[in-house]
């Protein structure tokens, strides 16, 4: 495994990564990635792995201002998600040739799309972007300030100690806990309200937080280093995990064959009548789902109108989907949910660990539900902390992984900072909804030429693990990004929230590297959801003799009937 920080690696010495050092990196991160993925990806997709073609315009540095290698990263995961896709595509459609081309400018974009999208014109950090969004932040966890900076990384009673609180989408348990109203209208200001909320934590040790987190059953982290993390009982059980895994939950099932359903779009699409309900929140699940809906297939996001959930991140999130309401507690809502069950292929489960179980539709229930029909499942769920190892049954978000396994900490330590910064952007988030879509994929591919049932599971604690397994970006190389990127960004501390975080990283990129920004990578479609345009990056990858791309424009959550019919095809989103 390579060390920690400065690394010898192939970014050594000061050499220039440009494009062909940028493609050696993307190359070696596959080569990891598919030793660390042993078994669990059918054998017929690697001759397409091992095709794959990456392109580049990168002359330069890396794209992020970070150390962590998530172009490489996420180029490579493209690349196998790519290949399954292509395997697929031969069940029907034998060629001799069906050359795959992953965009590592495009594969980086994805990794901060919800950045990049814009409703009306306008991006996710523009106040009068609410004018287009269904308000779905029913605690005013997002909308308020203070509220919001209740999930932030905080320092401890302990110089040099650092918690990560998060009021999730309800900020009064984490405030209360640590002896706050839940409300202070008379706290506006940024700075402020981080001094009054790091204030009260630094009134007790990580410890006393993690006991008391426990309690109220939040999600929050002590901020540790990798080697840190690779000591905890739930970390050495986690590194010991693929970075995906899909398990056999029946064989009793015969196969079944892809549906012949007639494409759409342009080109024929692999996963056309295929047809997924998704029941996740934010990025990282839904990420999954428009993943499976950019190959073609019918995506119905199914979310509780009793829910909070982020108004922006589903302009992006919701692309070629329906979205409808449904409380899975009421009877009457239940037969509904229970039909759509019926003829789905896929379920996708982005819920707190258990949840869906409590509510009757876990694996093993969704399997009772459909056996009559003698067609199997595929079950794919993602959480933070992993299915296995004694963290798995904890709520978590992007940022509690990203400080439990150490990401923060690279980020911080590499910029100069003896301390920890959430990364810029939710990039881990979009990681695991690829390694998901992975996951889904095999589970497709196994049915259909298998026959039988599967379960999927995922995580952004093994999408972080992968990462740091790639190693970091040398000090030469990080001198060379601290020259060029603007000073204001090295100047984040540990309190700066995502959002400032994320502000900053995108000032400085469209200065850097504005070939990432450039209007060949993004599509714009007028939305009857948002009553506007929305405007989306592009798919990342190509598949000689396929269509990849989504079929409507995006919506908000709730916007449709819960049924499989009378589905549209924007034909704006057909311009790709």
């Amino acid at each position: 495994m390579t060390p920690f920080l400065g690394a010898e690696n192939e970014y050594t010495n000061g050499d220039t990564l440009g494009g062909n050092t940028l493609l050696q990196g993307t190359k070696a991160a596959l080569e990891h990635l598919l030793a660390r993925a042993k078994g669990q990806l059918p054998e017929d997709c690697l001759p397409h792995i091992a095709k794959a073609h990456f392109e580049t315009a990168n002359t330069g540095s890396p794209y992020f201002p970070s150390p962590l290698k998530q172009t490489e990263a996420i180029s490579s995961l493209k690349a196998v998600e790519a290949g399954i896709a292509a395997a697929i595509a031969e069940l029907s459609d034998k060629r001799e040739e069906r050359d795959i081309t992953v965009d590592l400018e495009r594969a980086s974009a994805f990794l901060f799309s919800t950045y990049l999208a814009t409703v009306g014109g306008l991006a996710k950090g523009n106040p009068k972007v609410k004018a287009f969004l269904k308000d779905t932040d029913l605690l005013q966890a997002q909308s308020i300030l203070y509220r919001r900076l209740s999930a932030n990384l905080y320092e401890t009673k302990n110089s040099g100690e650092y918690f990560h609180l998060h009021g999730s989408l309800e900020a009064t348990k984490a405030l209360n806990m640590i002896g706050l109203e839940g409300h202070r209208p008379d706290l506006t200001d940024y700075r402020q309200c981080i001094k009054v909320i790091e204030d009260h934590v630094k009134q007790f040790t990580a410890d006393e937080l993690e006991e008391m987190n426990a309690k109220i059953q939040q999600a929050g982290v002590t901020c540790l280093k990798w080697d840190e993390f690779r000591d905890t009982e739930h970390g050495k059980e986690l590194i010991r995990q693929p970075p995906w895994k899909l398990e056999t939950l029946e064989t009793e099932s015969p196969p079944a064959p892809f549906p012949a359903a007639p494409s759409r779009a342009p080109k024929p699409q692999i996963l056309s009548g295929i047809r997924v309900l998704e029941l996740c929140r934010i990025i990282a699940g839904p990420a999954i789902g428009r993943g499976l809906a950019e190959y073609g297939a019918e995506v119905i996001k199914v979310t509780s109108p009793d829910l909070s959930d982020v108004p922006f991140f589903q302009v992006d999130g919701n692309l070629g989907k329906h979205t409808t309401s449904l409380r899975l507690r009421d009877p009457e809502h239940r037969k509904i949910f229970e039909k759509l069950v019926g003829s789905a292929d896929v379920i996708l489960d982005g819920y707190r660990p258990g949840s869906l179980i409590r509510l009757g539709y876990g694996p093993r229930q969704i399997l009772e539900l459909t056996k009559y029909r003698q067609r199997g499942i595929v079950y794919v769920a993602e959480n933070c902390f992993g299915h296995v190892g004694p963290w798995s049954s904890r709520p978590g978000w992007q940022q509690i992984a990203d400080c439990v396994t150490g990401v923060a900490w690279a980020q911080g330590l590499s910029m100069g900072l003896g301390e920890p910064v959430v990364p810029p952007f939710p990039m881990s988030d979009y990681g695991t909804g690829c390694m998901g879509t992975i996951a889904a994929l095999t589970g497709l591919y196994k049915r259909a030429t298998q026959g039988g049932s599967y379960f999927g599971s995922t995580s952004l604690c093994q999408y972080d693990i992968f990462l740091l397994e790639l190693g970091l970006y040398d000090r030469t190389m990080m001198a060379q990004l601290k020259e060029q990127h603007d000073a204001e960004f090295f100047q984040l501390t540990h309190h700066d929230s995502v959002d400032e975080v994320g502000m900053r990283a995108l000032k400085t990129m469209r200065r850097v590297h504005p070939e990432l920004f450039e209007e060949r990578h993004m599509q714009e479609c007028f939305s009857r959801g948002f009553n506007a345009n929305v405007r989306t990056v592009k798919p990342v990858v190509s598949i000689q003799g396929t269509w990849n791309g989504f079929l409507r424009s995006s919506r908000p959550n709730g916007f449709d009937e819960a049924t499989w019919e009378g589905w549209e095809v924007d034909e704006g989103m057909l311009k790709v």
